[in-house]
């Protein structure tokens, strides 16, 4: 996936900084990586990258550890293969991190990159109305899923049950914040219009 995409498909995904407290169905706290395992002697955890903007997590960075969303800082990051080495002051060693393996990192979602006008965050289109170019009342968006390829979503409908739909640029396209819709293109074979 592109850089310009994976930002677009983040953007989608998470908050607006400096925006209203969220409303009910927004999180208070988005996914930005999965803590794997110790790497080293020196505290640092190998992280698996979910977020488009790891240039956020630099030392000095309140983030939240696990469901608890227990306040860590980071210590120090760096690159590694595929993901990121990620220390915490409050970790020094390499024994200390074992309870922490294949847990989450999240950031506030308050705290997250102002957006350009006409980007979203994906936590901020849960729960609109999917309409499509022809005014078919397709469902509620439920969900997005994050596949190798392109995002999913997951509508539900009373008429249609669950549609899937691809989050690409011919589906997508775009949204309504006022009326809390998102508009999508109905390619041929993904809904079943005589349900």
């Amino acid at each position: 996936m592109s850089s310009r995409r994976r930002r677009a498909a983040e953007r989608r995904r998470q908050k607006n900084e400096g925006s209203p407290p969220p409303v009910q169905g927004e999180p208070d706290f988005v996914l930005v990586g999965i803590l794997q395992k110790p790497h080293g002697l020196r505290g640092e955890m190998l992280m698996r990258v979910m977020t488009d903007f790891p240039e956020r997590l630099k030392p000095e960075t309140k983030m939240y550890l696990g469901d608890e969303h227990e306040v860590v800082t980071i210590r120090s990051v760096r690159e590694h293969n595929k993901g990121l080495l990620v220390a915490f002051e409050e970790f020094k060693g390499r024994n200390e991190l074992d309870h922490i393996r294949n847990v989450p990192l999240f950031a506030r979602a308050s705290e997250l990159p102002q957006l350009e006008e006409g980007e979203y965050y994906y936590h901020q289109l849960i729960g609109m109305q999917v309409v499509s170019d022809e005014g078919l009342e397709v469902g509620v968006l439920a969900e997005i899923l994050e596949t190798g390829a392109n995002d999913v979503m997951v509508v539900r409908s009373e008429k249609y049950g669950e549609v899937l739909l691809p989050f690409m640029d011919e589906v997508f396209l775009g949204v309504d914040v006022e009326k809390k819709i998102v508009q999508v293109h109905l390619m041929e074979g993904l809904i079943d219009e005589t349900a």
